[in-house]
């Protein structure tokens, strides 16, 4: 659910150091909701989880906006760079935890995503120990969408499509005989797409520390 910062900007972004924008209160605001969500969510009635999907729905429809009245508004900030992505892997982890303990997802989905956020939150200390940050990549834009679909469908308990028939384990929900959450197929692809992203994440990480290393000895050799 961490996917890459970005160190830089496209070629026309203007980089502020001012924190008051639009772009950040709607942040702001998006942060604000995840604890109304989750508390909601949990409570497990027909009409919260209503309207925990139409919370989830705005959330995470503004994280989309935001950053769209940012770049046409030339107000992108350096803190709106930090605070945005991290606010998106707390709606995410929200939603993935909230779903478990409602019994919508089996547990080694959370446990996958947990642990795969452990993992680039570790390399994103490494990295900056060395003053590098990734750049995001097109992989996480989508993964993050994939897995913002999924759960909010999963909440909503819509649309429901026929069980594949292939296997009936309670925790590869959909592949049985029983109907669910077409969400459910969103979440799958959203866990290979997040792993395949850990793994690209891996080798660009090792190549861009192998690069400041290589510079670090020839600086000392001078």
């Amino acid at each position: 659910m961490v996917e890459e910062r970005s160190n830089t900007g496209s070629a026309e972004e203007e980089v502020h150091h001012n924190i008051y924008s639009v772009a950040n209160l709607i942040t702001a605001l998006r942060l604000l909701l995840i604890p109304f969500f989750f508390a909601i969510l949990i409570r497990d009635t027909e009409r919260a989880r209503l309207t925990a999907f139409t919370i989830y729905a705005i959330a995470a429809s503004t994280d989309w906006i935001d950053g769209q009245i940012a770049r046409r508004t030339h107000t992108v900030t350096s803190i709106g760079k930090i605070i945005d992505p991290l606010v998106d892997r707390l709606l995410l982890a929200s939603g993935v935890v909230g779903l478990y303990i409602i019994g919508e997802l089996p547990a080694w989905i959370p446990v996958v995503l947990v642990l795969r956020d452990v993992y680039l939150l570790y390399g994103s200390y490494v990295m900056e120990r060395h003053h590098t940050i990734l750049p995001v990549t097109y992989i996480g834009k989508v993964t993050t969408a994939v897995l913002l679909v999924g759960f909010s469908s999963l909440i909503a308990g819509w649309p429901v499509v026929g069980g594949l028939g292939v296997v009936d384990l309670s925790w590869l929900p959909g592949l049985g005989e029983a109907s669910a959450s077409l969400g459910i197929w969103f979440v799958y692809v959203g866990v290979v797409l997040s792993l395949i992203a850990a793994v690209g994440y891996t080798f660009r990480a090792s190549r861009a520390l192998e690069q400041v290393k290589a510079s670090e000895r020839q600086a000392s050799a001078r």
